[in-house]
């Protein structure tokens, strides 16, 4: 991750040391003796990717990033803009009442193939717009048409906005490489903001790859590489937009690995290092308490499993304070953070 070290000696990133979920701050004795609330189904791909999401096991119905959503959306001139995803359909950015918009990385996704005309007559394609976009008696049909409508207008504006802002002006981001592909999406989308009547946005990218159950030391160094080079062009890109004070980015993942090995590969772990960049960071140093490292420690609950010494909700917390989030709906975002003393780690 050489590319990112330049970033923290000049204090725009910032590690935070064994993040995990946590309904609560857990002792390793506590955990074993099952006497507090422990997150679901830990050690599970699925629950684990949503309780960090979430604060919910799978089939949670909304995100902090959406609930983040809901609060602030009002200020935006386009409140379905508000939460954007560019990695599919994501936990994160569902909210009570914001929507997500998903997006790919060459731009938004045309329906019907944005097609002008149909079979040659633009009359036609214009009857069929209307057609799904208009007002039906069914209730089911009439939340498909409405659905349609936004989708066919948001389109139109994205698609728009996105014209003044082409991928050749973005020339920072390496290729062959998916995330820097997302984000390059992002950049682009930040870049009209004001085209789309955007003041606070909540962006979604991933990249996958990391259960290594097998070839950790050969395939671990290429995916952290491509992760460092993706947040690197990204952080360049903002800065060479004069945004990078206003836009943070962050890692997360479902859980880390074991310390212990399995074959060439490691097993599901629990917590996991982090990384905050942007120009708002307070970096150059690290956040968070280092777990103790070796066999039966008190970080240790097996095979070398890590016992979070920092909970997602803080994290959370601390980047939903820095985008505008306050003390009294903090709760609201999210329901556990009550448990914690400390809800802001000062990393922004």
């Amino acid at each position: 991750m050489a590319s990112l070290l330049p970033l923290f000696n000049a204090g725009k990133l910032a590690p935070v040391l064994n993040v995990g979920t946590l309904v609560r701050p857990t002792t390793k004795a506590e955990y074993n003796a099952r006497s507090v609330a422990l997150p679901p189904k830990l050690f599970s791909h699925n629950d684990q990717q949503s309780y960090w999401q979430a604060s919910s096991a799978e089939g949670a119905t909304s995100g902090w990033g959406g609930r983040i959503g809901d609060l602030l959306q009002s200020g935006n001139g386009t409140s379905a803009l508000t939460c954007i995803s560019a990695s599919g359909n994501a936990t994160y950015l569902s909210g009570r009442s914001a929507i997500q918009y998903v997006t790919g990385t060459n731009g938004p996704t045309a329906l019907i193939n944005g097609a002008s005309s149909l079979y040659g007559s633009a009359a036609a394609a214009s009857a069929l717009r209307s057609i799904m976009g208009g007002a039906q008696a069914n209730l089911i049909a009439n939340e498909h048409a409405t659905v349609s409508k936004r989708a066919l207008d948001l389109y139109a504006q994205v698609n728009g906005a996105l014209g003044s802002a082409p991928a050749a002006n973005f020339p920072l981001f390496p290729t062959g490489n998916s995330l820097a592909d997302q984000l390059k999406i992002v950049a682009r989308l930040i870049s009209v903001s004001q085209e789309l009547g955007a003041k606070r946005q909540v962006f979604f990218v991933s990249i996958g790859g990391w259960d290594m159950h097998d070839f950790l030391v050969r395939d671990h160094p290429t995916l952290v590489g491509r992760v460092a080079d993706a947040m690197r062009a990204f952080y360049d890109t903002t800065n060479a937009l004069g945004i990078a004070d206003k836009v943070t980015s962050f890692t997360a993942s479902d859980f880390g690995r074991t310390l212990v090995q399995n074959d060439d590969g490691s097993d599901h772990g629990w917590g996991s290092m982090h990384f905050v960049l942007g120009g708002a960071v307070q970096g150059g140093r690290i956040y968070g308490t280092a777990p103790d490292f070796g066999h039966n420690t008190p970080s240790d609950v097996g095979q070398g499993r890590l016992l979070p010494t920092t909970s997602v909700d803080q994290y959370a917390a601390t980047l939903a304070s820095w985008f505008g989030v306050s003390a009294g709906n903090m709760s609201t975002v999210l329901p556990n953070i009550g448990n914690y003393s400390t809800t802001n780690l000062g990393f922004v």
